[in-house]
């Protein structure tokens, strides 16, 4: 099992020393589901819920928090990105959001909590939109797809 690299010699939390690391192009990719009724669907589709275009403001919302990424956790790095793409894909049955955010950079550490931190805030942001019109949503099954760059590789998640 690979060693926890946020513990100091005394056990507690520190930020990754990345000085001596390359320079290298990195990519990650996550994806996550909002679970939603017929009915919010079709508020979604049409653009009749009163907070106004759900996936254009949860785009935002996914890009602003992928920027913001090391100030929500902890022990990561600010980091230059050089670009953030988030997409949906509307499936009817059952009525899922499927949320995906790639996001790249040129840097010494890897962006794949920006991506999941993307995925997070874009889902919340669509059950924020449609909270009015139902509270049931299911927000579900966050997770990396894949990454690329750096020593340790490249990683595809199996599905």
């Amino acid at each position: 099992m690979p060693e926890l690299t946020h513990f100091n010699d005394q056990g507690r939390a520190r930020m990754v020393d990345v000085t001596e690391k390359s320079v290298t192009f990195r990519q990650a990719v996550a994806a996550g589901e909002i679970h939603v009724s017929r009915t919010t669907m079709d508020h979604i589709k049409k653009g009749t819920l009163k907070k106004g275009d759900v996936l254009a403001v949860a785009q935002v919302a996914g890009i602003q928090a992928a920027k913001h990424t090391w100030e929500l956790i902890p022990m990561c790095h600010p980091l230059p990105l050089t670009g953030i793409d988030i997409t949906f894909s509307l499936s009817e049955s059952p009525c899922v959001v499927e949320i995906r955010a790639a996001v790249t950079c040129t840097g010494v550490t890897g962006v794949e909590m920006e991506a999941l931190t993307a995925v997070s805030a874009a889902a919340l942001t669509v059950y924020d939109m449609c909270k009015a019109v139902q509270r049931d949503m299911k927000i579900s099954n966050i997770r990396l797809l894949e990454k690329s760059g750096g020593k340790s590789g490249e990683y595809r998640a199996e599905e």
